[in-house]
């Protein structure tokens, strides 16, 4: 998923519309397979190209997430090096299973680029197949969800990636097909199958139809009945309560997160609260509030390369920076680094802004944003700690459920 596709309001609009959370029924919180893996639940971050970073990835998997991927890399990168590609590998070396998501049109080169990334910049435990983005310039070169046009070509691919990382598990991600006339999730699922694949995720919906209309849940209880493997479900997972009416209705056997996620980490709280019959905890004021601050630090941490990685002996050296296109590699340190990461977290910013009273004063200052003082100082002026109403947002509608300090 893109970062434009949270330009829309469902994901924030949902929230605001929560039942409020009232557990079902008591039971235990139920693991998923994952090749040789055991997954402790059954609720996973799914890919977001410009979002899935190791800070956010922490954040949701403490929250509870079982596994995040990555944001999808390309396997044309990882073959012919090049730093931005190796930029998307770096995570805390605690992130376990770390699991990583490819992306190409070539067999060959999908195969190559998943087996560079493991033998090189491992321990990966885990690889998914990109074959479900519907954005012009992937799809442009017959990959993403340009794939699911030749369903020979996906056993293939799926095939050639199996070989090259096996033993590790391998899965797909796709869509519901590429224009309503070939919704041909079911055939293209057990193409994966055919082609070793322990599990495919489907977001219902066309590449044609981007992130517009209703996600066809009923789709994936029929992909789910069409294959032995696991089938996991995506699409309007906006709140917790969403994602468990979806495996309730399709038989899915897992759930992955995506825009319910960006900004409000805690659904996959809620998800395991839910589960065991619980009661999900309330997010209080001192918790959103540090939630947002850590972010920021680790986000500037990342810039400054925490968790950078050294490319080994024998690996791709990356080409020449040309002006005319490739990318320049700049090491930053202290206000550049804080200067980069504050101008790419503003969209989490907004994120974790958005429908609460506050929120479109917060945006109004949000391009003056430039470093963590600025951050927290926004923070203390539109949503200060004792949880009072400041007079310049009284005037906005107050939120799903105000924060006070007393939360």
């Amino acid at each position: 998923m893109s970062v434009g596709a949270l330009n829309q309001d469902a994901p924030f609009a949902a929230r605001a519309q929560r039942s409020g959370g009232a557990p079902q029924a008591a039971g235990e919180v139920q693991s998923v397979k994952l090749g040789p893996l055991t997954l402790p639940n059954r609720y996973f971050l799914a890919p977001l190209a410009g979002v899935s970073d190791w800070p956010f990835r922490l954040l949701c998997r403490e929250m509870g997430a079982s596994i995040a991927h990555t944001e999808m890399i390309s396997s044309h990168g990882l073959v012919h090096g090049g730093d931005q590609t190796l930029s998307y590998l770096e995570r805390p070396a605690t992130e376990r299973p770390f699991a990583i998501q490819v992306f190409g049109h070539d067999p060959d080169v999908l195969a190559e680029g998943a087996r560079v990334a493991v033998t090189r910049y491992g321990p990966i435990d885990a690889v998914d197949i990109n074959m479900g983005c519907p954005v012009k310039k992937v799809c442009c070169h017959g990959a993403g969800a340009a794939l699911l046009k030749d369903p020979v070509l996906v056993e293939r691919a799926v095939r050639k990636v199996v070989e090259a990382v096996a033993p590790l598990p391998v899965t797909v991600k796709v869509r519901a097909g590429w224009d309503d006339e070939h919704r041909n999730a079911p055939e293209i699922a057990k193409a994966c199958e055919q082609g070793g694949a322990v599990a495919v995720g489907l977001h219902p919906r066309t590449r044609a139809q981007m992130y517009r209309g209703r996600a066809d849940w009923d789709l994936i209880r029929r992909t789910k009945q069409a294959v032995g493997i696991s089938v996991w479900g995506s699409g309007d997972l906006f709140t917790a309560e969403a994602a468990q009416r979806m495996l309730r209705e399709t038989g899915a056997d897992a759930a992955r997160i995506a825009r319910g996620a960006c900004g409000y980490p805690w659904i996959f709280r809620e998800l395991l609260a839910l589960e065991r019959g619980e009661t999900p905890p309330e997010v209080t004021l001192a918790e959103w509030r540090a939630t947002i601050l850590r972010h920021v630090r680790m986000a500037i941490e990342e810039k400054q390369g925490r968790y950078r990685l050294q490319r080994p002996e024998g690996a791709p050296r990356p080409r020449a920076y040309r002006e005319n296109g490739g990318h320049l590699h700049e090491d930053l340190d202290g206000r550049a680094a804080e200067l980069a990461a504050i101008r790419e977290l503003r969209k989490h910013l907004l994120w974790y802004t958005r429908g609460r009273r506050g929120g479109l004063a917060f945006r109004r200052v949000a391009a003056e944003l430039h470093t963590e003082e600025d951050v927290k100082r926004a923070l203390d002026r539109f949503f200060p700690e004792d949880g009072s109403v400041p007079a310049e947002v009284r005037d906005e509608a107050p939120g799903p459920r105000e924060l006070t300090a007393e939360d």
